[in-house]
């Protein structure tokens, strides 16, 4: 016997509701989907972000003075004009030495400051030099002004150290052992009124300078100071500063073999990273 049509008809509905879902809305259960259909991707994931840590030396303010200037040669009225030295006179700047083959000392000790605040600025100091460039063209500046640069009460940021940047200019006389070559950091002495306030943290730095050196592989003074550290009264770049202040002869240009080093752009990349590494330990012990 055939079935009724109204039967057929409620199998079909049933039928459906069971795929699509109950006639009360309520869903059935999903469709598999095809292999070739294709599957909504989930939404990425991100990753919570890290605070990026603070650079070591941010706030901090280092004041880099490169020693002499190449013009000061072509100004000797400028240069050799009397200056306070620190309760006493002296000329206000000096040409500077040079190796033999006649690499100035002006010359390297800018290209050793400008990788120096290089490298500071990407530890986050500020960087002030005490002269603008190398130029043939200037002179100075003064030895009792570049030792205020940088002082409380003095124009621009206090500094929190001062690193003066020179090289020595010995005459040698010799290749053995004998031969006067390496470096030495001079800390000022005590001159009453005016560096009794920042003769321990300057001696302090200067061995901070003097270990830095060591371990890049640079050799101590053959001729002066003692195990590289040599302490002076007489130089007004020091004693002008009211900050922790040393002065780095690095090295001697009358020697071939300090010369060598100075004049190569991986020698002065050294010294400049000896110097950074001491301006850190220095600041964040």
């Amino acid at each position: 016997m055939s079935p009724r049509p109204g039967l057929l008809l409620a199998v079909a509905l049933l039928a459906a509701g069971c795929a699509t879902g109950d006639r009360d809305g309520t869903p059935g259960p999903s469709p598999v989907p095809s292999p070739t259909q294709s599957v909504p991707a989930s939404p990425p994931t991100t990753a919570p972000s890290t605070p990026s840590a603070p650079a070591p030396l941010a706030g901090r303010v280092v004041v880099l003075d490169p020693g002499h200037r190449l013009g000061n040669a072509r100004f000797p009225a400028e240069v050799n004009r009397l200056v306070d030295a620190g309760g006493f006179e002296k000329a206000c700047n000096t040409t500077g030495t040079s190796t033999d083959d006649g690499y100035p000392e002006a010359t390297f000790t800018w290209q050793v400051a400008v990788e120096v605040r290089r490298r500071l600025r990407a530890l986050g100091a500020r960087v002030v030099l005490t002269r603008d460039d190398n130029s043939a063209a200037s002179w100075g500046p003064c030895i009792d002004e570049r030792g205020r640069i940088g002082n409380p009460g003095e124009p621009g940021p206090t500094a929190d150290v001062r690193v003066s940047l020179h090289a020595d200019g010995v005459a040698t006389g010799s290749t053995g052992p004998g031969r006067a070559h390496g470096f030495h950091v001079i800390r000022p002495g005590e001159r009453a009124g005016w560096t009794d306030d920042v003769l321990a943290a300057s001696e302090r730095l200067a061995v901070a300078l003097r270990d830095a050196l060591v371990g890049a592989g640079f050799t101590p003074s053959t001729y002066l100071g003692d195990d590289g550290i040599d302490v002076r009264t007489d130089l007004g770049t020091l004693n002008h500063s009211d900050v922790p202040v040393v002065m780095a002869e690095l090295g001697n240009m009358r020697d071939a073999g300090d010369a060598a080093v100075m004049e190569s752009d991986a020698g002065r990349r050294r010294y400049a990273r000896a110097v950074v590494a001491a301006v850190r330990t220095y600041l964040v012990p």
